[in-house]
């Protein structure tokens, strides 16, 4: 595949990913890192470092506003809702490292 086409595609998906997420917005941080091991912080992250390695510099919170579609306050105190105890529970026990 033409590696043009590809990174295309990727960042189709990626597009598409977030889209996803924004039309769930019931599916909370907790539930994701529960379940896959990773949520729209992780992913803000990782767009903070694979723009640096690219020579390009964006702080966490722009990040942070691309992948949540506004700014993290705002999605925060309309739609993070509290971590159950069940949630907490089942974070704890799968927690993965760089987020102790």
């Amino acid at each position: 595949m033409d590696p043009n086409k590809q990174t295309e595609i990727e960042a189709a998906v990626f597009r598409r990913l977030l889209q996803h997420l924004d039309e769930r917005k019931d599916v909370q941080n907790i539930d994701l890192m529960n379940l896959a091991g990773f949520c729209r912080n992780c992913l803000s992250k990782w767009y903070v470092a694979a723009a640096e390695e690219r020579g390009e510099t964006i702080d966490y919170e722009a990040a942070r506003e691309i992948v949540y579609g506004m700014p993290y306050s705002e999605w925060k105190e309309r739609y993070q809702k509290p971590a159950s105890s069940e949630q907490l529970e089942a974070f704890e026990q799968n927690r993965p490292d760089d987020h102790a």
